[in-house]
């Protein structure tokens, strides 16, 4: 099955959500405290991931040009528009932050190597062992977050789901007209963008910046675009 990976990422999540509201009347010097921890981690992983880049002059420009557009149509004010929405909607009372659950939890969930490797591999070889592990992980940071974030957590199952399972479908024909050699180095270059994205995540998490990562996004879509169009250009000359 395709999308089984991807469906049990998307059932770990609201199970961590679900333990997480358990917890949620624990110290506030304690959430904190496990908030700050979650940050280290994803910088550290964001730097892992990062360091993994050979052509700087192309993540350069996905980088710039990705940023120019995602500032231009201001996504990150839209992420912040449906989160609110979902405030309105779910949270009359407001006893908790949904907005910002759900843009933290959506971006941690779906920016990384092992959202678009899992999903590739389940749709290449019906491998879903990658995902397996994410659903592990997010699972725990989904018992994290909802206890120093809110339930609003639970709503990044919508848009992981749809991200990696549209990833993992398309993945099904890809290995018909891709050479593995150019996946691998797909992979890998975007990989690094990935991780770059989730250091800024780390960083904002520990209040070190306030960087509008939803703007920075397209990156990754303008880098297929330029990486594809480079090798087809090379392979013309």
């Amino acid at each position: 099955m395709v999308l089984l990976g991807t469906l049990v990422n998307g059932l770990a999540i609201i199970i961590g959500t679900v333990i997480g509201l358990i917890f949620t009347n624990i110290p506030e010097k304690i959430k904190t405290t496990a908030l700050q921890g979650i940050g280290l981690v994803i910088v550290l992983i964001g730097i892992q991931m990062a360091i993994q880049a050979d052509n700087i002059i192309l993540i350069l420009l996905s980088i710039l040009v990705g940023a120019i557009i995602g500032a231009g149509v201001q996504l990150e004010d839209k992420l912040n528009l449906v989160g609110q929405k979902l405030e309105k909607r779910f949270n009359e009372k407001g006893d908790s932050n949904i907005t910002e659950g759900f843009i933290t939890a959506t971006l941690i969930f779906v920016i990384g190597a092992m959202a678009i490797v899992g999903a590739l591999d389940g749709g290449l070889r019906g491998d879903h062992e990658v995902l397996f592990t994410k659903s592990f992980l997010d699972g725990f940071l989904a018992i994290v977050l909802t206890t120093t974030l809110g339930y609003g957590v639970i709503f990044s199952v919508i848009p992981v789901v749809l991200y990696q399972g549209t990833i993992a479908l398309l993945a099904v024909q890809i290995n018909k007209w891709l050479p593995a050699s150019i996946l691998d180095g797909f992979i890998n270059e975007v990989t690094a963008i990935g991780g770059l994205l989730i250091l800024a995540i780390g960083l904002n998490i520990l209040n070190i910046t306030k960087i509008k990562i939803g703007d920075f996004l397209p990156a990754i879509f303008v880098f297929i675009l330029f990486y594809f169009g480079y090798g087809f250009f090379v392979n013309m000359y």
